[in-house]
């Protein structure tokens, strides 16, 4: 299958500053890719490269044909959308603060919604179950409410690909699994995804392929099952872990050791 987002190479950073080096990803239409490591081992960099927020130093990224690095920001944004984990919110209906994800889409001297960008901004409130807040201000809403909100809003961009920053980091186990639940239908969709992720165990459950990163740099991927090995974790995270299998869905689930069950101590 060719590769539906080809990453060959890729380096960006701050200028002075971390930079990540020589990542290389390919990935095929419609696939669920997590983003895993350690606190300061690039994660957020690489999607703020790929998005565009950092320039690109070396290296290309290709999506369905097209070279990121050259598209202006209206056309990279009908085809990438990126959900933040701390979106700046200003005090603005949740309804219009959806209808923004169809600004790419705005002609010149247009300031007034289209009904066709209106029907689908209410298209993907509802898919969210965020409609119901339609006229409440997003600042009003609960950090699981907001999220299904962002989600919203980033559809409306129509993307191809959907590109999610720690999204389940702040959210209780119903609003995580509403939260993935949602994106890994939208992915069976062949919306292509890719998400940072500290949650092992939630990445390895609905992500079909992950890229574990350390120091800047790739440190292996692939399938969960070959990723998320006790070597490979206890290397990257300095810490001791049990990996065992979800006797269920066959994924691997990830246990923490204390440090007093390591010194013998009952």
């Amino acid at each position: 299958m060719s590769a539906f987002l080809d990453i060959q190479n890729f380096s960006c950073g701050y200028s002075g500053g971390f930079k990540i080096q020589d990542i290389s990803l390919s990935l095929p239409e419609g696939a669920f890719a997590g983003i895993i490591g350690p606190n300061g081992s690039g994660k957020t960099t690489f999607f703020r490269g790929v998005s565009g927020s950092l320039p690109l130093l070396s290296g290309r990224m290709m999506l369905d044909g097209s070279d990121l690095s050259k598209l202006s920001f209206r056309e990279k944004a009908k085809k990438i959308a990126v959900v933040s984990q701390f979106a700046e919110l200003a005090d603005m209906t949740v309804e219009d603060y959806v209808l923004m994800g169809r600004l790419p889409y705005r002609k010149h001297f247009q300031f007034f919604d289209r009904k066709e960008d209106v029907e689908m901004a209410h298209h993907y409130m509802h898919l969210t179950n965020t409609y119901r807040f339609k006229d409440k201000s997003i600042t009003e809403l609960s950090g699981g409410e907001q999220q299904m909100a962002g989600i919203a809003a980033a559809l409306s961009q129509q993307p191809r690909l959907l590109l999610l920053d720690e999204p389940t980091a702040h959210l209780d186990i119903t609003h995580q699994l509403r939260f993935m639940n949602l994106i890994q239908r939208l992915n069976e969709l062949k919306l292509t995804v890719m998400m940072i992720v500290h949650d092992l165990s939630l990445a390895a459950e609905y992500c079909d392929f992950l890229m574990m990163m350390k120091e800047g740099k790739t440190f292996c991927q692939g399938e969960p099952e070959k990723v998320l090995t006790y070597e490979n974790i206890e290397r990257v995270y300095d810490t001791v872990v049990v990996v065992k299998i979800n006797p269920v869905s066959g994924k691997p689930v990830v246990f923490p050791v204390s440090e007093r069950r390591l010194r013998g101590n009952s």
